[in-house]
C-alpha cells in the first residue's frame, strides 16, 4: 500500500473518479464529503468491493474545527497520510459581477480558497520533514475558469480558482526541501453535476463545440492527470499546474 490518501469532495464528479483510481493504484483512500453521506459511502463500497481499502469522512472544509478532525479521522482508521487531494469546491447560480453579493463571495471563498489552505496546513504539519514527517504529496484541484475568467457566469468561481493557482505554486516553493511536492490540475470542460450547481446542467453540451478536442471531458480523465502527479512517474515535478481542457 502506499499510505492514506485523503481526496476532499470525494463523494462525487472528480473526486470520486479520483477516489476509485487511487485505491485501485494502492492507496487506502479517506473519502470526504460535506452532505451527501450516502454518495460517499458508495463510493467507498464499490473500493471494497474491488479489494482496496476506504472511509468515508465527514467535514466541511470550510470550517477550521473540522479541519484537524478530518484528517485524524482519516489517519485514526487508514494508517499514516501520504498525500491529499484538495478537490472540494462549490459553484454558485450563474450571475455577473454586478449582480453578486458579500454573502456568495464570502461562501465560495470559505470553501474553494480557505478550505484548501486549512487542508494543506493539516497536510504539511504530519508530511514534512520539517515536524519529522516522511514526505508527500499534495494535488490541487483548479479550473481553466482560473484563466479565462468565466465572464457572465461565475467569476467569483474563476477568482478562486486563480487563488488555488496560486497556493500551488507558492506553497510547492515553500515545502519542495521539506520532501512535499505540490501541484495542480485544471479541469476544463467536464460532465460533472458542478454544472447543474450553476443553472445549466448542459453547459458542457453549448460549450463542447468551442473546445479543440470537440467534446467535454470525463472525470476519469481528470483522474489519470491526479493520480500520476500522485505517483512517484512525477517525482521531479513540483509547482506544476497541469491543464486537462481539450486545448481550450
Amino acid at each position: 500500500m502506499n499510505g492514506t490518501l485523503i481526496v476532499t469532495g470525494g463523494s462525487r464528479g472528480i473526486g470520486a473518479a479520483t477516489a476509485l483510481l487511487a485505491a485501485q493504484r494502492g492507496y487506502a483512500v479517506a473519502v470526504n464529503y460535506r452532505r451527501d453521506e450516502a454518495a460517499a459511502q458508495q463510493v467507498v463500497a464499490a473500493i471494497e468491493q474491488a479489494g482496496g481499502r476506504a472511509t468515508a469522512v465527514q467535514a466541511d472544509v470550510s470550517l477550521e474545527a473540522d479541519v484537524p478532525r478530518l484528517f485524524e479521522e482519516a489517519v485514526s482508521r487508514l494508517g499514516p497520510l501520504c498525500a491529499l487531494v484538495n478537490n472540494a469546491g462549490v459553484l454558485e447560480r450563474q450571475a455577473r459581477v454586478d449582480e453578486l453579493d458579500a454573502a456568495r463571495l464570502q461562501r465560495v471563498l470559505a470553501t474553494n480558497v480557505v478550505g484548501p489552505f486549512l487542508c494543506a496546513r493539516e497536510a504539511v504539519r504530519r508530511l514534512s520533514s520539517r515536524y519529522g514527517g516522511p514526505g508527500g504529496v499534495i494535488v490541487n484541484v483548479s479550473s481553466r475558469a482560473a484563466v479565462l475568467g468565466s465572464a457572465g457566469e461565475y467569476v467569483d468561481y474563476a477568482a478562486s480558482k486563480c487563488a488555488l493557482d496560486t497556493l500551488t505554486v507558492g506553497l510547492a516553493r515553500e515545502v519542495a526541501a521539506e520532501h512535499i511536492r505540490v501541484n495542480g490540475v485544471r479541469p476544463g470542460l467536464i460532465d460533472t453535476e458542478i454544472h447543474s450547481l450553476g443553472g445549466e446542467p448542459q453547459r458542457v453540451a453549448r460549450l463542447a463545440p468551442g473546445v479543440p478536442l470537440g467534446r467535454g471531458g470525463r472525470a476519469e480523465e481528470v483522474a489519470q492527470a491526479i493520480v500520476w502527479l500522485l505517483s512517484d512517474e512525477a517525482s521531479y515535478v513540483t509547482g506544476t499546474i497541469l491543464d486537462v481542457s481539450g486545448g481550450r
